[in-house]
């Protein structure tokens, strides 16, 4: 059997497991710190003390972030970018970072470019690319001290020539700058792409630190084994891809979740509820994945088309205040988040909790019993029916059919889920408080393939075919066994404005890594 290590690192909490094959030997979860990597640390030598493995014997680690995600919410150690669009005279009065909150492009220091270029719908130039235009942006880069640039061509995802013309012009002038070329990153719309270009970009020197740190840590604890971050359709990106594509970590939090929550219970299609500290997030699983996003994402204010889990946050938690009486009850969105164990009723605290009313109902034994009761048993059972209501909102938000499908309660504060939520059953599985660290563990390796394909010459079916293959090559490549990869998005969208019977088809594979068994 192999030995896999998964780490978590939340807002609130770092969880760590060990797996050996399908069984769970240890989960622990320790508070997350500051600098990240003591907290990661320390969840790792709980956890192999715990699991009483030797250290040599733990085969590859797979470690799940926010960090990047809270790079850009908290508006800190950003780099400042070079955002170049190639589109003029298209585009003129949407300027880069047109629709950013002012504070965050401000950290990235606004540096907006405008140069002509770019391409129709249909592949014909809008105009050619401006070329002493890029040596200018060049020189003033030099100038500025900027290290990085963000590249966006009007329908790059159609044809991409003129982003990379323009990436090897910029790093000919000045070598050592790091180029994002949006066709990379994101889908056809112009504005989410280069947002998400632009917001990678900015990332790249925090991911260069962030993955030496997590190797740092692995082998301070004495851990030589490769080591995988997640991303967030649920598989596994190597270090250097994560240096490359940072922002590809967003969400991998309930990500994570989601996947270890259908691990945990055997159950590949239904409705996840993450409890944590502070929020519930809520999600739709299916085959085992998380469904995706299929409009713009929000990501600290920015409009961005890459992908995502389609997944929402309700201010619902452990660490949830509590206020008011039965009559005038107000639950959230405040929360005592990473201080409930000094604030809470149990813990000799003086703030009431959702965690406090889980221990009066009898349903949770945490901390000291005898501080809350003297609890009104109506008032407890007031607290527990909005709980409820609360959770019934999110889970038939999130739902697409009528059909019947499970409710799956993961993370320390599933205690508050009910036994039923509506009419539908909900699973608490074993180590459900480490679910997201599971999910981290059974990581899989992908394989993507999203182009555009003409019919004139070769038949759906035979387009289909290619894309397929060249998605399975892909996830070989990236260290898959070919008998274990599945296809679990195939899309084919004809577009009947371009010529040649176009047809734009997307084919996601996912597979085990070789030598595991998830």
């Amino acid at each position: 059997m192999v030995l896999r290590l998964g780490i978590d690192v939340g807002g609130t909490n770092t969880d760590a497991v060990i797996l050996d094959g399908r069984k769970v030997l240890a989960g622990v979860k320790c508070t997350t710190t500051e600098d990240v990597m003591s907290g990661i640390s320390e969840a790792l030598e709980a956890v192999l003390e715990k699991a009483g493995v030797e250290r040599a014997n733990v085969d590859v680690a797979m470690i799940g972030t926010t960090h990047f995600t809270n790079a850009v919410i908290e508006r800190r150690a950003l780099d400042p970018v070079a955002a170049i669009r190639l589109g003029l005279p298209a585009t003129a009065c949407l300027p880069p970072m047109v629709d950013w909150p002012e504070d965050l492009a401000e950290v990235v220091g606004g540096h907006r470019y405008m140069l002509h270029g770019g391409y129709e719908f249909d592949g014909r130039e809008i105009a050619e690319l401006d070329r002493d235009g890029l040596r200018r942006i060049a020189d003033e880069i030099v100038a500025k001290g900027i290290r990085t640039a963000a590249i966006s061509s009007v329908f790059s995802p159609i044809n991409r020539e003129m982003e990379e013309e323009a990436r090897d012009i910029l790093q000919a002038a000045v070598p050592g700058l790091s180029v994002v070329l949006s066709s990379e990153i994101g889908r056809i719309g112009l504005l989410e792409r280069e947002s998400a270009a632009i917001m990678n970009a900015s990332l790249l020197s925090l991911a260069d630190k962030t993955i030496t740190a997590f190797g740092d840590a692995l082998k301070g604890a004495g851990l030589t084994c490769p080591f995988y971050v997640t991303q967030n359709d649920g598989t596994l990106m190597a270090a250097d891809m994560v240096r490359r594509f940072p922002v590809l970590t967003f969400a991998s939090g309930p990500t994570n979740s989601m996947r270890g929550a259908a691990f945990l219970t055997g159950v590949k299609d239904a409705i996840v509820i993450d409890i944590g500290g502070t929020t519930t997030d809520v999600g739709s699983l299916q085959k085992g994945f998380p469904r995706q996003a299929s409009t713009v994402v929000d990501v600290g204010g920015v409009r961005t088309n890459f992908r995502m889990p389609d997944v929402f946050a309700i201010g619902l938690g452990g660490g949830t205040i509590i206020s008011g009486e039965k009559d005038d009850l107000t639950i959230g969105p405040k929360s005592v988040g990473y201080r409930l164990g000094s604030e809470a009723r149990v813990f000799g605290g003086g703030t009431l909790t959702c965690t406090d009313i889980a221990v009066a109902a009898g349903e949770a034994e945490i901390g000291d019993p005898s501080k809350v009761s003297d609890m009104d048993p109506d008032f407890v059972a007031a607290v527990r029916a909005r709980i409820g209501e609360m959770l019934e909102d999110a889970v038939e938000r999130s739902r697409v059919s009528p059909e019947p499908l499970p409710v799956i309660a993961v993370g320390g504060g599933s205690i508050l889920a009910p036994d039923r939520i509506g009419d539908l059953e909900v699973l608490r599985p074993e180590n459900f408080a480490v679910a997201n660290a599971v999910g981290a563990a059974i990581a899989q390796i992908s394989g993507e393939v999203e182009r555009i394909f003409s019919l004139a010459s070769q038949s759906r079916e035979d387009c289909l075919a290619q894309a397929d293959s060249e998605a399975r090559a892909t996830a070989i490549n990236a260290g898959a066994v070919a008998e274990t990869l599945d296809v679990i998005e195939r899309e084919d969208v004809p577009l009947a404005y371009l010529p040649g019977n176009a047809t734009r088809i997307h084919v996601k594979v996912v597979g085990d890594m070789e030598g595991l068994d998830a």
